[in-house]
C-alpha cells in the first residue's frame, strides 16, 4: 500500500456508486436494514427485530474511527441516479499479514440482481490496490446458499469447509471459506 497516497472513499462500478457511508445516511440505512429483517436477522444479528435508528446512528459514528485506525472500511452501495442505499460491503479484521474479511448484504428488494457480486469485486480491488491486503477472506455460513453464491460469482477460490466457524444466534455454524488473492484481479 502507498501510505503517501489517500485511500478512496467512493468508487464507482458498471451501475453502481460504492462510498463510505456518513451520519447523513442514517434514514436510508435504518429503511433499508428494516425492510430486510426476516431475509438478514438468520446470518447478519446486527439486522434483528428490534433494530432501531439508533443502531444505525451508532453504527454510522463507528465508521470513521475504524477508518483512521485501518481496521474496517464499510461502504454503503448506491444507485448513483436514484441515491437509493441498495446494501452494503466493507473489509474488516484487518490484520498484520495483511489479510481481510470481505462481507456484503443486500436490502432484500435489491437481491438477485447481481449487485452484490458487482459491488464486492470492486471492493477486491480496491482492498488489494488501496489497502494492500494480499489476501481477502469470504466467509459465510453453509446455510447460507446467497451469499455462496455472490462469493463464487465474485471469482472467489474455495479452499474448504470450517466446522464451527461461526455462532450465529448461540448456535455453532459450520462455514465456508473463500480466498481471493492480487493475481485473482483482473481475472
Amino acid at each position: 500500500m502507498n501510505l503517501n497516497k489517500p485511500i478512496p472513499t467512493r468508487f464507482e462500478t458498471e451501475r453502481l456508486l460504492v462510498r463510505r457511508y456518513e451520519l447523513a445516511d442514517e434514514q436510508r440505512l435504518f429503511n433499508a436494514a428494516r425492510s430486510s429483517i426476516a431475509e438478514i436477522f438468520e446470518f447478519l444479528p446486527w439486522c434483528h427485530p428490534d433494530y432501531a435508528i439508533e443502531d444505525s446512528r451508532a453504527w454510522l459514528k463507528s465508521i470513521l474511527p475504524n477508518w483512521r485506525e485501518g481496521t474496517a472500511y464499510s461502504f454503503g452501495i448506491f444507485d448513483p441516479d436514484s441515491k437509493e442505499l441498495l446494501g452494503g460491503c466493507g473489509i474488516n479484521q484487518i490484520d498484520e499479514h495483511p489479510i481481510g474479511n470481505l462481507g456484503y448484504w443486500m436490502a432484500t428488494a435489491h437481491t438477485r440482481q447481481g449487485i452484490a457480486s458487482e459491488a464486492s469485486r470492486a471492493l477486491a480491488k480496491f482492498g488489494i490496490e488501496h489497502l494492500g491486503l494480499q489476501r481477502i477472506e469470504i466467509i459465510m455460513s453453509v446455510e447460507n446458499p446467497g451469499s455462496k453464491a455472490v462469493a463464487e460469482s465474485v471469482g472467489a477460490t474455495y479452499e474448504g469447509r470450517l466446522r464451527n466457524r461461526l455462532m450465529l444466534h448461540g448456535r455453532p455454524h459450520d462455514a465456508y471459506l473463500y480466498s481471493i488473492t492480487p493475481g485473482d484481479i483482473g481475472k
